[in-house]
């Protein structure tokens, strides 16, 4: 087998869209991973139970969405860097 494959123009744009959609679903799931770890940590009592008191609950609602304000305001001033880098 050769070390040099071509691909046509619309098969390396074909493959170019598959791996950024593969890679924005990783990076998904990272982040799922991550708030889950964090607000878990952060949240949960250290007795076993079989559903969630009242401020474990909000705990935890409050958590995540203070973690997805935090990740969407910094994507929103990496973007803006980029623009202005970009002129």
């Amino acid at each position: 087998m050769s070390d040099n494959l071509h691909f046509d123009q619309v098969t390396q744009k074909e493959l170019t869209s598959f791996i950024e959609r593969e890679q924005a679903q990783a990076k998904l799931h990272a982040s799922i991973q991550r708030f889950t770890d964090l607000c878990w940590d952060k949240c949960m009592s250290s007795k076993p139970s079989t559903s969630l008191s009242r401020a474990e609950e909000s705990c935890l609602v409050n958590c995540v969405e203070r973690f997805l304000d935090s990740s969407l305001h910094m994507v929103k001033e990496l973007e803006n860097k980029r623009a202005q880098l970009s002129g």
